[in-house]
């Protein structure tokens, strides 16, 4: 492996890591991190992957990142959704934890509701990812999670590596987001929840497929919330106009104010090679499924960023539509 210690690699060499006792997390097809060997680390499914020769798609092979404990032994915890909100009370005082949890499930649902409420959390950083599967198999396949001490598959429960450093060593978070709002309508959903069909736009409940349609939307452009300055994308997955409902890869929430994201002054690809272009190496980073597929990066480069290509980011509370790393930092 390279120098970031995250790489691209067959099955057989992700095992020979396994067996040397490293600590990793390891993205790959259900099939083939199913067939990996036990040891001290956690997965999650994808076939896309950002790695150094560029955009893959790829069941065959599986995204390794290898984590440095610097003499230091971590911990691997799964939780379920009742236990989720101690995550960052088990957390080192002086460390980080990386999450990986399974798409549309109740424990993602409880994430992306209630994480800026938990003990501790914006304290201790916390950064993970959704797992997903292929596009072709959205109907057909449920994300999981792996927990690699003991080989289970897990279609609801998150999976948690924490992990203490030493005194003279912090952790940065970055994310680049590449959406802020826009100046179209305030748009309010009534209920919670991972698609919607109503929503209320100047007071009055209006059909939300209809409206995207009526205003010609490109859905590659997220909604959009702003939480204290903070923009929070909530990204399209589809809209079906044999019911009129909108589906989302995170959850909408009523009482949130949400726009439509402005659209770039260049293509996608461009905004995100620009936003990308000068990030440095990292320890652990991931990218949206969605930047993979609108900034067509199958074969091309993300500057120094490399890693899975996800349902969903987590940097402290869940993120769509963008890419998180994190860097440490010797004092």
């Amino acid at each position: 492996m390279n120098v970031l210690n995250q790489a691209l690699l067959k099955p057989h060499e992700a095992a020979a890591l396994i067996g040397s006792g490293a600590y990793l997390t390891i993205a790959g097809d259900e099939t083939v991190l199913a067939g990996l060997p036990r040891g001290n680390w956690i997965g999650g499914t994808i076939p896309y992957f950002m790695a150094q020769e560029g955009g893959r798609t790829t069941r065959e092979q599986v995204f390794v990142t290898k984590l440095d404990t610097f003499g230091l032994v971590p911990t691997i915890t799964q939780y379920d959704a009742k236990h989720l909100p101690k995550v960052c009370l088990d957390a080192p005082d002086n460390g980080y934890s990386l999450i990986i949890l399974p798409a549309f499930s109740k424990i993602h649902y409880e994430f992306a509701k209630n994480a800026p409420m938990y003990d501790d959390m914006y304290m201790k950083p916390l950064v993970g990812w959704i797992s997903g599967v292929h596009l072709d198999d959205l109907a057909t396949r449920s994300p999981k999670t792996l927990d690699g001490r003991t080989g289970e598959l897990l279609e609801d429960r998150a999976v948690v590596l924490h992990v203490p450093l030493p005194d003279n060593i912090s952790v940065n978070v970055n994310i680049v987001n590449l959406f802020k709002q826009g100046s179209g309508d305030a748009i309010y959903f009534e209920r919670e929840g991972f698609s919607a069909s109503t929503c209320i736009i100047n007071q009055k409940p209006v059909s939300f497929a209809k409206y995207l349609k009526a205003i010609g939307h490109d859905t590659r452009l997220p909604l959009v919330a702003d939480y204290n300055g903070a923009s929070v994308n909530v990204s399209f997955k589809a809209v079906n106009p044999l019911d009129a409902t909108v589906d989302f890869y995170g959850p909408v929430f009523p009482k949130v104010a949400y726009r439509l994201a402005g659209s770039f002054h260049v293509n996608y690809e461009a905004a995100f090679a620009q936003a990308s272009a000068d990030l440095p190496e990292a320890s652990f980073s991931c990218n949206c499924i969605l930047n993979y597929l609108y900034g067509e990066l199958e074969g091309k480069h993300t500057g120094q960023v490399v890693g899975p290509m996800t349902f969903g980011e987590v940097a402290y509370q869940l993120l769509n539509q963008t890419m998180v790393q994190m860097t440490l930092e010797v004092h």
